[in-house]
């Protein structure tokens, strides 16, 4: 018998993760959100996946491009991640970014930038996984990671 959603969200939030921002464009259309569902999956080829609610209005500009950027947020990043996980109907407003290669949208100051090709979408429960290519990667100079656990931001210093 499967568990509850209340046990599996108390459950899985004892789990320590980074926090990301997933942005994609399509023509100019453009749509980001935050994403803790993150990880690699592959060196060869380079691989990560993300996964994202099937609610989202973002599913519709990545199935349309084909391609996505994920910001691996700093521990200065609160606000970005905070702007990005919320139901704003404009979460790009104000804010200031370049297009990537692919077109994403590029935040600046991320800890990590990857430019990513979609490799397969996979349909699982009220969620798709997006498999994706690394096709550009871009690390910035040493900074702490933003980290989220048992339902707030943490500091690897504390």
């Amino acid at each position: 018998m499967a568990i509850d959603a209340q046990t599996f969200r108390a459950s899985l939030g004892r789990f320590a993760s980074g926090v990301t921002v997933v942005t994609t464009s399509h023509g100019e259309q453009r749509a980001g959100l935050t994403v803790s569902a993150f990880s690699s999956v592959s060196l060869e080829p380079p691989l990560i996946l993300v996964c994202i609610d099937k609610r989202s209005s973002a599913i519709d500009q990545i199935d349309a491009s084909q391609v996505f950027a994920v910001h691996i947020l700093s521990e200065a990043q609160v606000d970005l991640s905070n702007r990005f996980a919320s139901r704003s109907e404009d979460k790009f407003a104000g804010l200031d970014f370049e297009k990537s290669a692919f077109g994403n949208p590029k935040l600046p100051d991320a800890l990590v930038f990857l430019d990513c090709r979609v490799s397969q979408k996979i349909d699982a429960g009220d969620h798709f996984i997006y498999v994706g290519l690394i096709e550009e990667a871009e690390v910035a100079e040493e900074k702490q990671p933003l980290v989220y656990f048992s339902g707030g931001y943490r500091s690897l210093m504390e």
